[in-house]
């Protein structure tokens, strides 16, 4: 068992080099005009309730993003958390929380392209974000029970959804033939899906058993306490960081297999990247100190701009 080894990189994210110019551009243009709509929609969805939630939830989710698990094979996965967040978040917010996760991740941590960073949010937050959260519409007035089982489907699905996506960016970009990876992408992430419904199911069962108000829109905020609670969560979570699966994860595996990983393109800059702090090396108390302080930017930066809307409302 490996103790003490860095976060594998998580090339879920795509990197630059993947896709070419027109596309990536393309992709910004989608994901800007979906921001333009998420802000004016979400400075109307913020309250006392959903800005301390967003920001609990966008560490979750960078926290969870850390944690690559195994699958077979010889390659890993890890959680996407885009139908968790529309789901607890609502669909607007979920597209501003989710945001933050992504580019903060190619920011500071340089998980993920600048040039493609618009595809990456589209590809991981909003396609599978509004996929997942339609899907669990048709059931929200049910029983638990069936929300948390089309819950499980709605997070397998969005994942499909968006290693399809990508396998579709990716060959329009001629980095790949489609035929080779649009096969490959389902494949191993129809795998990887199954990882990502245990860990949505799980995290909206514990809100459900124990704070299940903060999953209704008229639940008053309530006490500080939760809030801080939520915050330890995340940190908690990050701690485990250092025992995340090194395998490649489903695109860099497809990208090893069709033999398209050497057109990556390194970042221009390096804050504290591959989740490492330089001057500690990578060890693994260098990814929890990394990661726990992207968990608390992450917090902070979703946390401020929901402060601001509901300000601005």
């Amino acid at each position: 068992m490996h103790l003490f080894l860095p976060a594998a990189v998580q090339l879920l994210h795509v990197p630059d080099g993947f896709l070419n110019i027109p596309i990536s551009g393309l992709c910004w243009v989608v994901t800007l005009i979906v921001l333009y709509f998420a802000v004016k929609q979400a400075q109307l969805d913020f309250d006392e309730r959903l800005v301390p939630l967003a920001g609990i939830m966008a560490a979750f989710i960078f926290a969870g993003q850390m944690l690559n698990f195994p699958v077979a094979g010889g390659t890993s996965g890890h959680l996407v958390g885009a139908t968790l967040a529309f789901v607890v978040l609502g669909p607007w917010v979920g597209v501003l929380a989710m945001t933050a996760v992504i580019s903060l991740q190619a920011l500071i941590f340089q998980d993920g392209g600048l040039v493609v960073m618009g595809a990456n949010i589209l590809i991981m937050g909003i396609v599978p974000g509004f996929v997942g959260y339609g899907v669990f519409q048709m059931v929200k007035n049910q029983s638990r029970g069936v929300k948390l089982g089309v819950t499980a489907v709605a997070a397998w699905f969005s994942v499909m959804i968006a290693a399809l996506l990508t396998a579709l960016l990716l060959g329009f970009s001629g980095t790949t033939a489609l035929g080779v990876a649009i096969p490959a992408m389902l494949g191993i992430h129809a795998l990887i899906g199954i990882g990502e419904a245990l860990i949505t199911v799980a995290a909206l069962s514990f809100i459900m058993q124990t704070r299940p108000q903060l999953l209704s829109d008229s639940a008053p905020a309530g006490s500080g306490k939760w809030v801080v609670a939520g915050i330890i969560l995340a940190v908690v979570v990050v701690f485990f960081a250092p025992l995340a699966s090194g395998s490649p994860d489903g695109l860099e595996w497809v990208a090893e297999q069709t033999g398209f990983l050497d057109t990556a393109v390194d970042a221009p800059f390096q804050i504290l990247p591959d989740y490492i702090i330089p001057a500690l090396g990578e060890t693994g108390v260098s990814t929890i100190v990394a990661g726990i302080i992207g968990a608390l930017v992450v917090a902070g930066v979703t946390f401020g701009l929901g402060r601001i809307l509901r300000r601005r409302a």
